[in-house]
């Protein structure tokens, strides 16, 4: 049995097809949605509501609080878990996402260093202090494989890199390496027109607006708080920017729309770099039948 994976950017439509494999297949999904873990992050993050799935099983969404920190090494560890348990048990799995990281992180043989909060915390600091110049210079110094694969205003990655080298002593992978699957596999990969995607986006953002996205992170901040990763949503930041009256809602919509469309670009140009998609056209009529016989 193999493990489907469907992937590509926001708003193309993986959710709708992922639903019609599983009722096919009688299957349990995976969610590969960074964002989606999040409990409570619902409108923001397009999660499918519990009264909409169908009957079928979902694993790995609602996992952590908000304030909580995602590591992709716990992710990999329990997705993993989770498909061999249901192919042990001769349940199809179903893998479904648009971030390529978790995709990757469960379908192929990568291995995640582990983090240590104090290190992190040093180079955070040197960023707040001064700047993600500086701090970029450091890794030149340290890890100048890594500078090379880096861009220098990725402060993310860039604090990660150092992280690893100082506690591993190894030099930072920024890239990742050439295709070698853990599992039998068949990946599926949806694309549109770049008009219809970016309409398609339009759209969803508003109807987030109009569902209550800012009810929603008004919640979660009075509660939890948005943790470092959990801030990083789209949208997230834009909102907390309107409740504290920074921006109106217009302006909100619309920075939630560039960023997801920027986002949506990113996602795109991540899995193209892997040979072993499938694509398909999402607007398809014939995209299901078109599926299945990729699944075989």
């Amino acid at each position: 049995m193999k493990v489907i994976a469907i992937v590509g950017p926001t708003a193309v439509g993986k959710t709708a097809l992922s639903l019609e494999i599983a009722e096919k297949f009688s299957a349990e999904i995976i969610n590969a949605d960074a964002m989606q873990i999040y409990k409570g992050m619902d409108i923001g993050t397009a999660k499918l509501p519990l009264s909409q799935r169908r009957g079928i099983v979902h694993h790995q969404i609602d996992v952590l609080d908000p304030s909580e920190e995602a590591n992709v090494s716990q992710y990999q560890k329990q997705s993993r878990e989770i498909i061999n348990n249901l192919l042990n048990k001769n349940v199809q799995p179903v893998l479904v996402g648009g971030s390529g990281l978790y995709v990757n992180s469960v379908l192929e043989d990568l291995e995640f260093p582990g983090t240590n909060l104090e290190v992190r915390a040093k180079y955070e600091e040197v960023l707040d202090e001064k700047g993600v110049e500086a701090l970029f210079q450091m890794l030149k110094e340290i890890d100048p494989k890594a500078a090379e694969n880096i861009l220098p205003n990725n402060a993310r990655k860039i604090v990660r890199a150092l992280e690893v080298n100082e506690i591993t002593g190894k030099a930072f992978n920024a890239k990742l390496p050439e295709p070698s699957p853990i599992f039998s596999d068949v990946r599926i990969a949806l694309d549109m027109p770049r008009d219809l995607l970016d309409q398609r986006i339009i759209d969803r953002v508003h109807q987030m607006f109009e569902d209550g996205f800012a009810d929603e992170v008004k919640s979660i901040e009075k509660n939890l708080r948005l943790g470092k990763t959990a801030f990083r949503a789209l949208g997230y930041s834009q909102v907390l920017s309107l409740l504290s009256g920074e921006i109106s809602e217009d302006e909100a919509i619309t920075l939630t729309i560039n960023a997801t469309k920027k986002f949506a670009r990113r996602q795109l140009s991540w899995f193209r770099r892997d040979p072993l998609i499938h694509w398909l056209d999402a607007t398809s009529p014939n995209l299901f039948a078109q599926s299945l016989r990729l699944i075989g």
